[in-house]
């Protein structure tokens, strides 16, 4: 592993600043391999370091990826107490080596619903690694895009009501700043592996001019090689927002 003090390499040019992952097919992945889902979801798990390890490579500054959302509680029990367990294990195990990298952590998502020892690793994870700036990790767990608007829908609506926020001020540039991602860029790229073309109620509001990248290589099986590739393509995107080129 790289230290926080070795060298930086020279970024792709006009690479995406911000990447976000939609990291599928861990499930697919054991199935075919014969083995049970969770076998695929530690695979994914250890792919997790050599993506954020890369990041400096190719001038990638904040890493977003979608952990848990809220519709996996619809899986069944064995596995989401799995996941959970893995979560756990992962923060503990992480923590040391994620600080050394200059990486800092950040969750999104709703925490009510988690257990007290995994919110208590995520917040020891995130005032560890609270002083580094070399990477910005940030993990969405038990996250999903309408449930975060909804819930900084509240929130703004509760300012309005306690007179600290004028209705008539409300425009598009307000609601971010309540949405769980508001120290955060808006994501540059947005990846999905595994073959599914949908976005799956991830960064909903932040995404509005997102370069999207849906591939067919499962979870465990995406390389540092293949994340250069799509960086590097990144590069080579006409950006208008909109506008007409002249």
């Amino acid at each position: 592993m790289m230290n926080a003090s070795d060298p930086v390499p020279e970024p792709v040019p006009g690479g995406p600043r911000h990447v976000a992952i939609i990291m599928d097919g861990n499930g697919r992945w054991a199935t075919q391999r014969g083995r049970p889902r969770l076998f695929g979801h530690h695979a994914g798990a250890k792919r997790v370091r050599e993506i954020v390890e890369s990041c400096p490579d190719f001038g990638v500054e904040y890493l977003t990826i979608f952990a848990f959302s809220t519709e996996n509680w619809k899986r069944t029990q064995v596995e989401v107490a799995g996941l959970m367990s893995l979560f756990r294990r992962y923060i503990s195990k992480e923590t040391r080596s994620l600080s050394e990298f200059g990486v800092r952590v950040r969750f999104i998502g709703d925490r009510a619903r988690l257990d007290k020892k995994l919110i208590k690793l995520m917040n020891e994870l995130e005032a560890a690694t609270a002083h580094n700036g070399r990477i910005h990790l940030t993990i969405a767990l038990n996250y999903g895009g309408r449930d975060e608007v909804a819930r900084a829908t509240k929130r703004l609506a509760r300012d309005v009501a306690e007179g600290r926020l004028d209705p008539d001020d409300v425009d598009e540039e307000t609601l971010p700043r309540y949405l769980d991602t508001h120290v955060l860029p808006d994501p540059d790229l947005v990846i999905r592996t595994s073959g599914e073309a949908r976005i799956s109620n991830f960064l909903l509001w932040q995404s509005a001019y997102a370069e999207y990248e849906f591939i067919d290589t499962l979870w465990p099986d995406f390389s540092k090689a293949e994340f250069g590739r799509l960086c590097a393509a990144y590069g080579g995107r006409d950006r208008r927002f909109g506008a007409v080129k002249t």
